[in-house]
């Protein structure tokens, strides 16, 4: 017998039954951004695979409960994610690395960070990972004056660089979600 598999619209109610964020119906439906006849279809879907159950509180009130399947799927799935995303960090860790290694192999020994972001803890903790020792590196939220000697890795969103710009920058994000290695070991 095939494992029901819940749909993303089914396990966002889960989720959000799971989390007490909904009351009645027409809080789920704003939590879900659909209709209340979309919602009420969801509800009656998930009652009928097993995953929550409807009780009545008073004639004009119900209260949605996860049932054991239901919390079952809920840390299935939860857990599926985690590992998903700590594999996809290891991956960008890689990437970052190679990068880096490069960069200094060149003879590229100081750095800067612009952002503060994880995404910029992830670019410092690289430089620990790989062992060097004889490198400046530094966060600031500007792009450095243009007599800046070094690397400049950009790891916020929509940094518009001037072309004109005499520093040598690297678009972290840009350059990691170009590389199709990376996303193809995603999937």
């Amino acid at each position: 017998m095939p494992k029901e598999v819940l749909d993303e619209r089914e396990f966002e109610l889960v989720n959000i039954i799971g989390q007490k964020l909904g009351s009645n119906q027409r809080d789920l439906s704003r939590h879900l951004q659909l209709s209340l006849g979309q919602t009420n279809m969801l509800i009656r879907r998930l009652v009928a695979k097993g995953y929550i159950r409807i009780t009545q509180l008073n004639q004009r009130k119900v209260q949605y409960i996860l049932t054991p399947k239901g919390f079952a799927e809920k840390m299935r799935k939860s857990i599926k994610y985690t590992l998903n995303t700590l594999n996809a960090i290891g991956l960008i860790k890689d990437q970052a690395k190679q990068l880096i290694a490069a960069l200094y192999q060149e003879g590229e020994r100081n750095f800067v960070i612009l952002g503060k972001s994880d995404f910029a803890i992830l670019t410092e903790m690289v430089f620990k990972d790989l062992g060097l020792t004889d490198y400046k590196l530094a966060y600031t939220e500007e792009l450095p004056p243009a007599d800046f000697r070094g690397v400049v890795f950009i790891c916020r969103e929509n940094v518009i660089v001037d072309p004109g710009y005499p520093v040598k920058t690297v678009d972290l994000i840009h350059e990691l979600s170009k590389d199709n290695v990376l996303m193809e070991k995603n999937v």
